[in-house]
């Protein structure tokens, strides 16, 4: 051992367990205190670190308890307790080598003998422990070409607060760990978790000089329309770009296509049962692409086929024959094609003396010898093409039709509650974001591909992409739970998508920033249309290779979807009070030792508890101040009740929209 390790040794290791040491304290530490030769320390703080030394390498032991021999059977007084023995109880954590660049490995291969010294730990040797002590380093271009320019500096680690345990030191994360891959913000309501996630951000991209994060794509989804004062000071010309979007469910708002949904958001979404409603919905939508100006032209024959069995079997119901017109006229003023519309079929289905003009002639122009219907014929698949959501409810008619043209005489009953759905849908005023009629508000000739580009903050220049924009908060506050559901399962869907099919692939990143994650990736099945937590559960599995990576807060963990926090490789927790939570974060933890846990219900406002990938060992911190804050303060009780007589309420009421989900709105 050398010298200065001899100067710096606190006491010495009277106990060797496994999982545990004892170490007595020399004589004279009072209070825990030690005078070493570079400063005063406090070597007693629960969550600090002695250096045991072992041959070439150091034993890095956490401090769990401390305490005092037992005096009490002793013939000496209380006053004499203050020159008692001293012990600390402390649990090893790792190994570090005694040089000066060695690096730390968690768990311990060589144990202390008894009476090794046992020492305080430098600053030098907790930036080997954290392995933060590169803060930033010479930038390097894509695939090692030369930096533009040559004297920009990257960061490596980001500092995002103070330790609580050891004085003036930062707590830093290594960044490739932390933003490479999924993150967990969790922690009682009021702990500060949007604050955290904000001084991060801000931490991040107000890096003094080049390079700044111009690569980086945050989408926050903003429920409670709180990150707006925070995140948009940050853009500057020439360097961070930050567009916010605003989702309130009109039509003047934020618009997401409804041509964009998948089959199995189509189906969620109308809740349709997989035996007997399924199938209608699918040819629904497929009638719908198949029909509208953007389908097929090759397609004609089997839309004459369709269009000749509906008619047919509209013909021959038990309806009356004006019925029969009327619905036949429906039917082909929305779909028609060249050889099939109202003024071919017109002369049969016109009204003579209550019946139908001809319709024996109709039934041979349809489907006698050389008409239209085409023996065992596959309909065609949906397709993402641009369709009138109005037309959905009649090609979902049509669809029963055909089927009943088929024998299925029950159909129409067994898909009542989906029309029934589907109507709800088309009435609803928070879905009118959904609703599309073409060619209204839509750019023409924008796919999904464009319509994400815009999303993500992608630009087209030349013949590329160039990033102006790395933050994209969609403002959800005005909307109610199942569009938030509905509109981040679907944008997240289909940013995996665009990601898995991109070349090169994980060239890209994306990461998804979701507050309130318990009210759309919950650990049940939504009571809502869709069931959110499918399409994160997949991105939680594989998005790290498509690098697309989620950042999930929440006051809830026991509340989410265990698939997602299990794959979660860092967290940032707050104070936790509810045992259901402590408990689900001790399942998903199991390294985490229980003195650690402990602490989480007492922790203090703005502090929270690091562990995962990018730090080597969990630490308490104090969080970074967030300049600007986001707007999650508390609300000032004392400051807002007392006032003098008069004074008007500083609140404005915007016109208020009754939710069909809201027990309390249908009582009015």
């Amino acid at each position: 051992m050398s010298h200065d390790d001899r100067k710096r040794a606190v006491g010495k290791v009277t106990s060797v367990a496994a999982d545990r040491f004892v170490v007595e304290m020399h004589a004279g530490t009072d209070n825990f205190t030690v005078v070493g030769f570079d400063d005063v320390h406090y070597v007693a703080r629960l969550g600090s670190f002695l250096m045991i030394p072992t041959h070439a390498e150091y034993v890095v032991a956490e401090v769990v308890g401390l305490r005092e021999r037992d005096v009490a059977a002793s013939s000496r007084g209380d006053l004499d307790r203050t020159g008692s023995a001293k012990f600390l109880d402390v649990v090893p954590v790792g190994m570090l080598p005694a040089s000066g660049d060695g690096k730390f490995r968690f768990g311990v291969s060589v144990f202390p003998s008894l009476y090794a010294d046992a020492l305080y730990a430098l600053d030098s040797e907790l930036d080997r422990i954290f392995e933060t002590k590169t803060e930033a380093e010479a930038g390097i271009g894509p695939d090692g070409q030369i930096c533009v320019p040559a004297n920009a500096t990257r960061f490596r680690v980001l500092s995002i607060g103070q330790s609580v345990v050891f004085e003036d030191y930062a707590v830093k994360v290594r960044l490739d760990d932390f933003f490479g891959g999924h993150v967990a913000v969790l922690g009682n309501t009021g702990s500060g978790k949007s604050c955290t996630v904000t001084s991060i951000l801000q931490e991040l991209f107000e890096k003094p000089d080049e390079h700044h994060a111009r690569g980086a794509t945050f989408v926050v989804f903003d429920v409670n329309g709180e990150y707006r004062q925070a995140l948009e000071p940050l853009a500057k010309p020439g360097g961070i770009g930050v567009d916010r979007v605003i989702l309130d469910g009109t039509a003047t708002g934020f618009r997401l296509p409804h041509w964009f949904l998948d089959l199995s958001e189509w189906e969620l979404l109308l809740q349709a049962s997989e035996r007997t409603q399924v199938p209608i919905l699918r040819m629904a939508l497929g009638l719908s692409t198949m029909f509208s100006e953007a389908g097929a032209d090759d397609l004609g024959g089997v839309k004459n086929h369709i269009l000749a069995k509906c008619i047919t079997q509209i013909v021959r119901d038990d309806s009356s024959s004006p019925s029969k017109h009327d619905r036949i006229v429906g039917i082909l003023q929305r779909f028609n094609t060249g050889e099939i519309n109202l003024q071919s079929i017109q002369p049969f289905i016109a009204i003579s003396y209550g019946q139908l003009a001809d319709a024996q002639g109709l039934d041979d122009f349809l489907v006698g010898e050389n008409a239209f219907v085409i023996d065992e014929l596959k309909l065609p698949d949906y397709e993402n093409i641009p369709f009138d959501f109005r037309s959905l409810g009649e090609a979902m008619d049509l669809a029963i039709l055909y089927e009943e043209a088929h024998g299925n005489r029950q159909i129409r009953d067994y898909c009542s509650q989906m029309v029934t759905r589907l109507k709800s849908l088309e009435e609803r005023r928070e879905y009118e974001f959904l609703r599309h009629s073409l060619p209204v508000g839509v750019q023409a000739g924008e796919g999904q591909s464009e319509f994400l580009a815009r999303i993500l903050g992608l630009t087209a220049k030349g013949n590329g992409l160039t990033k102006t924009s790395q933050v994209v908060i969609v403002d959800m506050n005005a909307v109610s739970d199942d569009v938030v559901e509905l509109f981040c399962s679907v944008l997240a869907r289909m940013t995996f998508r665009l990601l898995r099919q991109a070349d090169p692939r994980n060239r890209f990143p994306v990461h998804l920033l979701l507050e309130e994650a318990h009210r759309y990736i919950a650990s049940t099945p939504s009571r809502y249309a869709l069931d959110a937590a499918k399409v994160f559960e997949r991105i939680a599995k594989e998005g790290r290779k498509y690098g697309m990576f989620l950042m999930v807060a929440s006051q809830r963990p026991s509340e989410l979807s265990k698939t997602v926090l299990s794959q979660c490789s860092n967290f940032v927790v707050h104070r936790i009070q509810n045992p259901d939570d402590l408990s689900q974060i001790r399942q998903m933890t199991p390294f985490i030792s229980d003195a650690v846990l402990k602490r989480l219900p007492s922790l203090p406002k703005q502090h929270a508890l690091v562990f995962g990938t990018s730090v080597n060992l969990p630490t308490t911190f104090r969080v970074r101040d967030a300049s600007p804050r986001p707007s999650s303060d508390d609300t000032k009780i004392v400051d807002l009740w007392f006032h003098e007589e008069g004074r008007r309420a500083n609140i404005r009421l915007a016109p208020l929209v009754p939710d069909p989900d809201d027990v309390f709105s249908n009582l009015v």
